[in-house]
């Protein structure tokens, strides 16, 4: 079983893997975005970290709604919305549970990931993060291990791929040879999901 402070682990885990992969984050969106993957979501985690710090709730749900609020207000462009969601509509689906199990974090984070579906009108295979989170919650009843190999997995598998959604589609064919930072970062998330549960 997972509670608050596992929850509060993994949020401190991806601040850390973005802060450190900042710059790769950005380099792989200057030739297809705005240049600013990188530098947004290090802005977005490390005031969700700081939040979490001051203010330290004690349910898995209520760590990651806050987490979800605190990136949708300080994070530019289309990452704070769409990660913000993932988060906050996760926390929702774990409820008021001190403690879940891994089937109902999967159960919570499928419902996070069609959320953001649902927001930014993509589907696998746009070329988006849903390339790496869909696959990465299907391999979760395998453990978390299996989830983060399942993620960076999907993001490679983006460099091929044509965007049909988000920024890069403006590009057209000129996308493809890229692999989508969107998806590079939703990989680091379920890496840092993995690292917090000692996988």
């Amino acid at each position: 079983m997972f509670d608050a402070d596992f929850f509060r682990r993994w949020m401190t885990a991806t601040a850390t893997s973005v802060d450190r992969e900042a710059e790769r984050l950005t380099a792989l969106d200057s030739p297809i975005g705005d240049a600013d993957h990188g530098s947004n979501l290090r802005r977005g985690f490390t005031a969700v970290t700081a939040t979490l710090e001051k203010e330290a709730p004690d349910t898995p749900g209520g760590v990651l709604t806050l987490a979800g609020r605190q990136l949708i207000s300080t994070v530019g462009g289309a990452s704070g919305p769409l990660y913000g969601t993932l988060l906050r509509r996760t926390g929702k689906a774990l409820g008021d549970a001190a403690e879940v199990s891994a089937e109902q974090l999967a159960e919570a984070l499928r419902a996070g990931v069609e959320a953001v579906m649902t927001l930014g009108g993509a589907a696998p295979g746009d070329k988006t993060m849903i390339d790496a989170l869909v696959p990465a919650v299907d391999a979760l009843g395998s453990g978390f291990a299996a989830a983060r190999t399942a993620a960076e997995q999907g993001a490679l598998a983006t460099t091929p791929l044509q965007a049909r959604k988000g920024r890069a589609s403006y590009l057209g064919e000129r996308s493809i040879g890229h692999q989508d930072p969107g998806a590079t970062s939703a990989a680091l998330l379920i890496a840092a999901l993995a690292e917090a549960a000692g996988e």
